[in-house]
């Protein structure tokens, strides 16, 4: 094993998953300058939003941390989830801990799905839920695909797209649960709160919320 991963190192470098500079010995996933000087968000960045309670995220979606994120959505770039992973289950822990019963993320299409190949927040939250000693459980399907929500503009086309699109696979499961929903990046905020409007009506007692990145007020 060892050998075969220093043949793929010779092959294929690693490269930091947010500047893609080279790492060097003793790196992992993220080098030492990006380390120290990424946007990192104070105190979670915490936000409330329509429907939840909160969502913290560890970063800011801007610079080197959006081109990343991009990469992992529409590149391909899955081996990134283990590092976003470990990164949103430090935020939870530190800012979120105690707070929720049950941890699941905001779903993509099935049309969406097929044509991406993997479901970048069900990644993500297997990835911290992993982390943080837990498991993460699909509590909601997207049942209609829509536009992209970053080509909708103001935040009332954003909530008008997503409108009636999510519905809950298990009542019984969500039932008077605290519900900690997992998603990439936020923005308007308009996507986790018509998810969490309709955990809420279907029986959640509360829903929380984390990100890997989301955007400066």
């Amino acid at each position: 094993m060892g050998f075969l991963t220093g043949l793929l190192d010779l092959l294929y470098p690693p490269r930091c998953i947010f500047c893609r500079t080279l790492l060097k010995k003793g790196e992992r996933a993220v080098c030492g300058k990006c380390r120290n000087e990424l946007p990192y968000t104070q105190n979670g960045g915490a936000q409330s939003g329509d429907f939840f309670s909160v969502c913290v995220a560890p970063m800011y979606y801007e610079g080197a941390v959006r081109e990343s994120i991009l990469r992992y959505k529409f590149k391909e770039a899955t081996g990134y989830a283990k590092t976003y992973g470990e990164l949103v289950a430090g935020c939870i822990r530190d800012n979120l801990n105690g707070r929720y019963d049950l941890i699941s993320w905001v779903p993509l299409s099935s049309r969406r799905y097929k044509e991406r190949g993997y479901d970048q927040a069900m990644l993500l939250a297997l990835a911290a839920a992993l982390e943080l000693g837990d498991v993460a459980v699909s509590t909601l399907e997207k049942h209609r695909d829509v536009a992209r929500q970053s080509s909708m503009g103001s935040a009332e086309k954003r909530k008008a797209n997503i409108s009636g699109v999510y519905h809950v696979t298990d009542p019984e499961l969500i039932d008077s649960k605290r519900i900690l929903l997992i998603d990439d990046i936020v923005t308007t905020g308009s996507t986790l709160s018509e998810c969490a409007r309709v955990l809420l009506e279907s029986g959640a007692r509360e829903v929380l919320c984390a990100a890997i990145a989301r955007s400066r007020d």
